[in-house]
């Protein structure tokens, strides 16, 4: 964790990204849930020879982006495809950020979202992504997805390999 803690710690101490501890997202906090993709596909990445420090960072802000608590239920929808967008343009407003962390933020919600992940590194982040988000809204809708989420994380391995 504490090479982790090193690579993140700008972003971390960033006034800024501190917002995120107050945005509600799926159930938790944005904050959290940007920690959890972090940590877990920085871990994965060290594993499969990654470059696991675009990784780490680039996890950490595919979800900085602010957003209305009153939003309607069509605005929630159509962010579902517009805030990688504006989570990569926070993020360069505020970080320096490579054209591999770039991509990795601007392509997380691949297929659904317009964008194309070029690197092995960005699918990585889009596929931990949505297997944290899932685990997040069954905890949150009370559903108990372990064991799927167990068999599809084998399944991403095996394929990344």
């Amino acid at each position: 964790m504490e090479e982790f803690s090193t690579l993140t710690e700008d972003i971390l101490n960033n006034d800024n990204f501190k917002k995120m501890k107050y945005i509600e997202h799926h159930g938790s906090t944005r904050y959290d849930h940007l920690m959890k993709v972090s940590y877990s596909s920085y871990k994965i990445a060290k594993l499969l020879h990654f470059r696991y420090k675009e990784v780490a960072r680039a996890a950490l802000l595919h979800d900085f982006f602010y957003s209305d608590e009153l939003r309607t239920q069509k605005e929630k929808f159509i962010s579902t495809f517009t805030h990688p967008k504006l989570a990569l343009k926070n993020s360069m407003d505020n970080f320096e950020l490579n054209d591999i962390e770039k991509n990795i933020i601007k392509s997380h919600m691949f297929p659904i979202a317009f964008y194309l992940p070029k690197y092995k590194e960005s699918i990585l982040v889009s596929i931990v992504d949505k297997c944290v988000a899932s685990l997040e809204f069954a905890h949150k809708f009370k559903i108990k997805f372990r064991y799927a989420f167990n068999v599809m994380s084998l399944l991403v391995i095996g394929i990344i390999k």
